[in-house]
């Protein structure tokens, strides 16, 4: 935890404004679809663990203003792209657009990941990409 009481990484938060912080920070990342989507898709097995990653995700890094969101869209892109992610990196392409990170951003962070995640991780993300662009 940090020490700057602005931050939302400190304990002044309780865990009902941390999940409202993270419901907000989620639905402006991800779009409200996804969001309603996932929400109303929660059951007794997931619930929990909705509300964590809205919490902790969402309403605790995801909010934390010290890295910019479009830094974080590259950052996220890059690790999915690493562990072969591809739902999630789908899902990841759509909120970086809406981040401002641009097409031609992208291509050059696969081709670096190209560089540093393999060649088959970077042919797989290429393909992803251009199917979630084309839509």
């Amino acid at each position: 935890m940090t020490d700057d009481p602005s931050s939302p990484m400190t304990d002044s938060m309780t865990e009902r404004e941390r999940y409202e912080q993270g419901l907000r920070m989620r639905r402006e990342v991800l779009g409200d679809e996804h969001v309603d989507r996932a929400l109303a898709n929660r059951t007794p097995l997931n619930e929990d663990f909705q509300s964590f990653i809205t919490r902790a995700a969402w309403g605790e890094v995801w909010a934390d203003e010290t890295l910019p969101r479009h830094t974080r869209s590259l950052l996220t892109i890059a690790l999915l792209v690493a562990l072969n992610r591809p739902d999630e990196l789908r899902m990841h392409l759509r909120a970086a657009v809406r981040n401002g990170v641009s097409h031609d951003e992208i291509r050059a962070l696969l081709l670096h990941c190209a560089i540093y995640c393999g060649v088959p991780a970077a042919n797989a993300a290429f393909h992803l990409a251009e199917e979630v662009f084309a839509s």
